[in-house]
C-alpha cells in the first residue's frame, strides 16, 4: 500500500510541475571566437590544409611516380584520353546536385586526402592493371561479386551473432565491390567509346 501511495504522489508531483511557470529567461552566453569554425588560411587567403597537401604531394614525388608507372600511357593505349574526360566533367558541372555534393563534402574530405596521397604510390600498379581491363571484364567481376555475396548468405549459417556479423561483413564488402565494378565498367565504357 505504501508503494502505491508513493507512486501516486510521484505522478501528482510530476504532473503539477508540468503546469508550473518556466524560468523567465535562459542565461545568455557570449560566443567565443574560438567556437566558430573558420577555415585556417594564410596571409594571402590560401587554405593552409590544401597548401600542406600540395606540398606533401610535391615532396613525395607522386606525379613522378605516376609518370614512371606509365599510367597515362596505359590509359591512352586503352583508349582513355583527357579529351574524353571533358564530357564527364561538363556533365558533372551541369548537374547542380553533383556540385552541391562536391562543395558540401569538401571540408570533410580534406582531412582524408593526406592519407590518400600516402596510399597512392602503392596503388599505382593496381590502377595501371585495372585501367587495362575491359568494361565487360568489370561487369563479370561485379556479377561474380554479387554471386559470392549470395553464396555467403546461403553458406554461412546464422545461428550466432558472430555468424550473422560475418554474413553482414561479407555481403557489405562483396556488395561494395560489385557496385564499384559496375560503376567502373560504366565509366570505363564511356571513356573508351
Amino acid at each position: 500500500m505504501v508503494k502505491l501511495g508513493l507512486l501516486a504522489g510521484a505522478l501528482l508531483a510530476t504532473s503539477a510541475s508540468a503546469f508550473a511557470p518556466a524560468a523567465s529567461q535562459a542565461p545568455r552566453v557570449a560566443l567565443q571566437a574560438s567556437s566558430v569554425d573558420v577555415p585556417e588560411v594564410d596571409a594571402t587567403g590560401n587554405n593552409i590544409a590544401v597548401k600542406n597537401l600540395l606540398t606533401d604531394i610535391e615532396a613525395s614525388g607522386l606525379l613522378s611516380q605516376v609518370a614512371q608507372a606509365g599510367l597515362l600511357s596505359k590509359a591512352q593505349a586503352s583508349g582513355i584520353s583527357l579529351t574524353k574526360l571533358e564530357p564527364l566533367l561538363a556533365l558533372a558541372a551541369g548537374n547542380k546536385d553533383v556540385m552541391i555534393l562536391v562543395e558540401s563534402a569538401g571540408p570533410e574530405l580534406l582531412p582524408i586526402l593526406p592519407t590518400v596521397v600516402e596510399i597512392a604510390p602503392g596503388a599505382l600498379p593496381l590502377l595501371g592493371a585495372a585501367i587495362q581491363l575491359s568494361p565487360a571484364a568489370l561487369q563479370v567481376a561485379g556479377l561474380a561479386s554479387l554471386a559470392a555475396a549470395a553464396g555467403a548468405v546461403y553458406l554461412i549459417p546464422d545461428d550466432t551473432v558472430v555468424e550473422v556479423a560475418t554474413q553482414t561483413l561479407a555481403v557489405g564488402a562483396l556488395g561494395a565491390a560489385a557496385g564499384a565494378s559496375f560503376v567502373g565498367s560504366a565509366v570505363l565504357g564511356k571513356l573508351t567509346a
